[in-house]
């Protein structure tokens, strides 16, 4: 069975190039504009891995993060940080935040990929 993986980004571009990147590789991709939606879509899709901005409208993804830490069911879910903003402090709130791992825009799509076929075990396709 695929793996879902929801991507919470507010710059449609960027959606949907890791969505197409991602699709590729096997995975099922959600999408939500905001913190909001994302922790919406959270509750009703259960993804198995996300794939969060920090600097959205609404709800930041820290503030994601922090809710999806404090929510038993949700505390070990896989988030990957995906941030233009990397500033020693942004990584450090990422990380005291609970991330998984945090990478900085721009990275490649292969360093991406990698991340998330590691967090979740999956064998990556050729």
């Amino acid at each position: 069975m695929s793996k879902k993986v929801l991507v919470v980004e507010d710059n449609p571009a960027m959606v949907t190039l890791l969505a197409d990147a991602l699709i590729d590789a096997g995975f099922i991709v959600l999408s939500a504009a905001n913190g909001k939606e994302g922790l919406a879509a959270v509750e009703r899709d259960k993804p198995d891995l996300i794939i969060l901005d920090v600097m959205m409208p609404v709800m930041s993804g820290l503030q994601v993060l922090r809710t999806l830490r404090s929510t038993p069911e949700t505390q070990y879910l896989p988030v990957i940080v995906l941030t233009g903003r990397d500033g020693h402090a942004d990584v450090l709130d990422a990380w005291m935040g609970g991330a998984d791992r945090y990478l900085t825009k721009p990275c490649s799509m292969e360093e991406i990929l990698s991340a998330v076929h590691n967090m979740l075990a999956v064998p990556i396709r050729h």
